[in-house]
């Protein structure tokens, strides 16, 4: 044997490795074999005129040069001059040739067999791998050898081998042995080979990475081993993310995106890939496949999770094909349409793009159609859901034509159907059109027209019936809907409520459940919450069916932190609030109310509301009820007793005394507490009204205001009431919002308030010296209501703006 390999050759550049490989012989090479000019063992040996014989490509080339250098030509080892260059094929000796190296290549593979094995030298392994890679790119014909040696299996058992050289070397040798030869590819198809290929894909080395990633993209361009790649738990998910890696070279990238195309031609993979982010290759299925193909895709479109960013470009790519589907396919087509459309209306902006591609006409239609080809109650479930998610963007359905003489959605015989629909059908469809109808009545601009529908259907009544629904999702959907209503229809509300029925009862037994604080119980204190505040009637059955009580239970419990809150607990408790705010609309005339008030002490938790920083509605719906509450005081204070005078002093009264009565309130004139008589003095409110007047939202701002008036009105000690503003430092406040003019209704309560405060001299004479509040009364007494000019002008009267004579306006008081 010339040579045999062992660990200490170390080749340097790839063609000294060829070469050396090349030298490998285990029979001596003869001479004969050697070409002269290339100094290598011939492959397809020729023989000159003169005998000599050389390798073809090589003696062509030499003649070549000799042609264009303008040389005769020449045998190279003679260097004498030749008579023609004619070739003549050493058969015999390219025959000879080639058994010699049949001969020493079986014992090379055989060498290359015994070395594969674990327990062989590193160094060993190596050129097994480096001669297996040579003997494949010798000639294509050799990587039968290879596989007919089985070679191929003991080259992937080196990829368990401890050592990263020789793993990464295993990776390398397989890309060339089965690159561009299927039968190659299908063996390694067996086994767990292709898995054990994947799990380098994670591998924390990049040059087996990529090594790996070359030989998954070899073997991808085999449809049969496709379906094996696929199969590899994760292998999809991380060959996406690897396409998509900003952080992998750009031919990893480039590979990894090659295998994922090549994986496309199994429908499984593509569907994989779209579990995984991957869509597109779906989407295009869809658009371009089969109609089995077609109807596979839509089927799983319509069970995966998609995020928002993916609902938009799946509606843009394929929205208009799904709902060509929904008008014209199969029964089953349909049916995966509409999966798939429930999927992609769930998010607004891709709602949208699917409005304006037509689906509401089909959609409705799908829900009133009754006949031969209509859709199963299912499906109908699926449609009323798909437009149950359509109506929540926002869109303008006034323009919207959905019918063949061009009815809208808000069109009265269309919204005549819904209610219909939702009389006459299951409760999951009609959970879905009270969806529908909550809506459209979310918007300002169609909320009209479903109200007068409504109204000319007489469906109010069928409508609250379903607060009592068994199905809790019903009964939200239900509230839902009545709470947009009641701002547009309340009294109607307000008058099915107060029946016998018991829906008011159990919308006051949602309220009272515990089990934190859910949608339902949000939107059923909401519900009652808007109802219109002064119908005595409703207020007087919430009275007797415990409503305010729980109300305030449920304050203080979250109050106090014992209510478990989440993203329902702001609007529950403002509703709350707003519900107990109830009972001071009726004070006046309902006797139980007041005793309710001074029972729970409600005056206290109002001013406690106060304080409630961040929750506007509570605190102005607070302050109202304080200013209710406050209205009040003067006609529950207990105005004090004073004694007959004595015979005496009836008939000479110089001698009397005016009696000296302590403790009274200085602006009710008589013995006042907070739980009794709900003096605001006296719970200490009236710094806190105060601070509430610099807030930012007017409407907290407004109803402040209010209560403060209440301490200057009719009725009450105005001068003391002046006072106690001045105590509070409530003055400054009070001109600052007759100056900002930040709303109408603000401005004409300052006006009132500021004239008020002015029948104070000291307080005139202050403010007359500012130009600021003497121009803001000039500008409401020009530009305001007539009843704030009046009030204007007199308290342009009390800085001296204007004469006090008869003015231009009658004085009233």
């Amino acid at each position: 044997m010339a040579e045999s390999w062992d660990g200490n050759h170390d080749p340097g550049s790839p063609s000294e490795e060829s070469c050396h490989l090349e030298r490998l012989h285990i029979e001596p090479i003869y001479d004969a074999f050697i070409c002269p000019l290339t100094k290598q063992v011939m492959q397809d040996p020729v023989t000159l005129e003169n005998g000599m014989t050389f390798e073809r490509e090589a003696i062509e080339k030499w003649f070549k040069e000799c042609k264009d250098s303008g040389r005769k030509p020449v045998c190279p080892l003679t260097h004498r001059d030749l008579k023609s260059t004619e070739l003549n094929p050493s058969i015999a000796l390219r025959n000879t040739i080639e058994e010699w190296n049949a001969r020493n290549e079986a014992a090379q593979i055989d060498m290359a067999h015994r070395s594969l094995s674990m327990g062989s030298a590193e160094g060993d392994i190596m050129l097994a791998l480096k001669f297996v890679q040579h003997l494949c790119q010798k000639s294509r014909a050799n990587k039968h050898v290879i596989r007919n040696a089985d070679l191929i299996p003991m080259i992937v058992d080196m990829l368990k081998t401890s050592s990263r050289r020789v793993r990464c070397k295993a990776l390398e040798t397989l890309l060339v042995v089965v690159e561009d030869d299927d039968d190659n590819k299908e063996i390694m198809a067996e086994g767990d080979n292709v898995r054990t290929i994947v799990k380098f894909l994670s591998n924390e080395q990049s040059k087996e990475r990529e090594a790996a990633i070359s030989l998954l993209y070899e073997l991808s361009k085999s449809k049969n081993l496709c379906g094996k790649i696929g199969s590899v738990n994760g292998a999809i998910l991380i060959l996406v993310g690897m396409a998509s890696s900003k952080s992998e070279n750009l031919v990893t990238v480039e590979k990894a995106e090659n295998t994922l195309e090549n994986l496309e031609k199994c429908e499984i993979n593509v569907k994989q890939m779209a579990e995984n982010g991957r869509l597109q290759p779906l989407l295009t299925l869809l658009l371009e496949g089969s109609s089995e193909t077609k109807l596979s895709m839509a089927v799983f479109l319509g069970e995966l999770v998609l995020n928002n960013d993916v609902k938009v470009l799946v509606a843009r790519t394929v929205g208009s094909s799904l709902i060509s589907i929904m008008r014209r396919g199969s029964m089953s087509s349909r049916e995966a349409a509409l999966k798939s459309l429930n999927q992609i209306s769930s998010d607004e902006s891709s709602a949208k793009i699917l409005i304006e591609a037509g689906i509401l006409p089909p959609l409705v239609k799908d829900l009133f159609f009754v006949g031969a080809n209509q859709l199963p109650m299912k499906l109908k479930e699926v449609s009323a859901t798909i437009l149950a998610n359509i109506v929540n963007t926002g869109y303008d359905f006034d323009s919207v034509p959905v019918g063949s003489e061009h009815q809208t959605l808000v069109s009265e015989d269309i919204v005549h159907n819904f209610l219909h629909l939702i009389s006459n059908t299951g409760p999951a469809i009609e959970c879905k059109l009270l969806q529908v109808l909550f809506g459209l009545t979310s918007s300002p601009t169609t909320v009209f027209n479903v109200v007068s529908a409504i109204k000319s259907s007489a469906a109010t009544i069928s409508l609250v019936q379903f607060i009592e629904a068994p199905q809790k999702d019903l009964r939200v959907a239900s509230i839902k809907l009545l709470r947009n209503l009641s701002p547009h229809m309340g009294q109607e509300l307000a008058r099915c409520l107060r029946g016998t029925s018991g829906q008011l009862g159990s919308l006051i037994k949602v309220i009272s459940e515990n089990t934190g604080i859910t949608e339902e119980q949000a939107a059923a204190v909401g519900l009652l919450a808007d109802l219109p505040e002064r119908d005595r009637g409703l207020t007087r059955q919430m009275l007797d069916e415990g409503a305010f009580q729980l109300a305030i239970s449920r304050i203080v419990s979250i109050r106090q932190g014992e209510t478990r809150g989440n993203r329902y607990v702001t609007p529950y408790l403002e509703g709350l609030v707003k519900v107990l705010s109830r009972i001071t609309f009726v004070l006046n005339d309902e006797p139980n109310a007041v005793s309710l008030c001074r029972e729970q002490n409600v005056a206290a938790l109002f001013i406690e509301l106060l304080q409630t920083n961040g929750l506007d509605n509570v605190q102005m719906v607070s302050a109202m009820a304080l200013e209710n509450l406050s209205q009040e005081s003067k006609n529950l204070t207990k105005l004090p007793e004073i004694p007959k005078p004595s015979f005496c002093v009836s008939i000479f009264p110089c001698l009397s005394k005016p009696p000296v009565i302590t403790g009274l309130c200085k602006v009710h004139r008589g013995t006042c507490s907070l739980r009794d008589t709900f003096c605001l003095l006296e719970g200490q409110a009236v710094d806190k009204l105060v601070a509430l007047l610099d807030h930012t939202n007017e409407k907290v701002v407004e109803a402040s205001l209010a209560a403060v008036c209440t301490l200057l009105d009719d009725g009450v000690d105005i001068e003391q009431g002046v006072h106690e503003l001045c105590e509070a430092e409530g003055i400054k406040p009070i001109l600052l919002v007759l100056l900002e003019k930040r709303t109408e209704t603000l401005r004409r309560r300052a006006v009132w308030a500021v004239e008020r405060l002015l029948r104070t001299e000291d307080i005139a004479f202050e403010v007359s010296g500012d130009p600021n509040v003497s121009t803001a009364l000039v500008d409401a007494f020009q530009h305001g209501d007539y009843r704030t000019r009046q009030i204007a002008e007199r308290a342009l009267k009390h800085v001296d703006r204007i004469p006090n004579f008869s003015g231009v306006f009658p004085n009233t008081g």
